[in-house]
């Protein structure tokens, strides 16, 4: 069975540091691109940000760039969200998806622009770490 499983949520002040772990299994890990999304409370879900295992290439929303780094552990089969200088606006439930490359549009291009063309090409979904930037 394929698992995603988020963790490294918590409470953090504005200008904190947080790292998100999205821990897999059940795939051929270095084939897929993994994804990261967030709801913040009473807004719709969002792309945060991508990664095509296959060739490393990243991808990240207009509001996270400069501020959030990801990267993928194949020893671990995990993907990280690296998240600096953290604002109150970036208080969500994050969660991570995944699902191999398939034709020529690339997967985190779409998952970081488009949530509902991402629900249509990430074939699995994780539940979500809780993070809450507050003072």
């Amino acid at each position: 069975d394929v698992q995603l499983q988020a963790s490294g949520g918590g409470l953090v002040q504005p200008g904190g540091s947080l790292r998100l772990s999205c821990a897999t299994s059940g795939f051929t890990f270095d084939d897929y691109t993994i994804g990261w999304f967030r709801q913040a409370p009473g807004k719709g879900r969002e792309g945060v940000s991508c990664i095509s295992n296959s060739d490393r290439r990243t991808y990240y929303t207009d509001s996270v760039k400069g501020r959030f780094t990801i990267s993928s552990d194949s020893a671990k089969n995990t993907v990280y969200l690296s998240m600096n200088n953290l604002k109150p606006e970036d208080t969500a439930i994050y969660f991570c998806a995944a699902a191999p490359q398939r034709g020529p549009e690339p997967i985190c291009a779409i998952a970081t622009t488009n949530y509902f063309r991402a629900l249509t090409v990430l074939d699995y979904w994780g539940q979500g770490t809780l993070v809450t930037v507050s003072s």
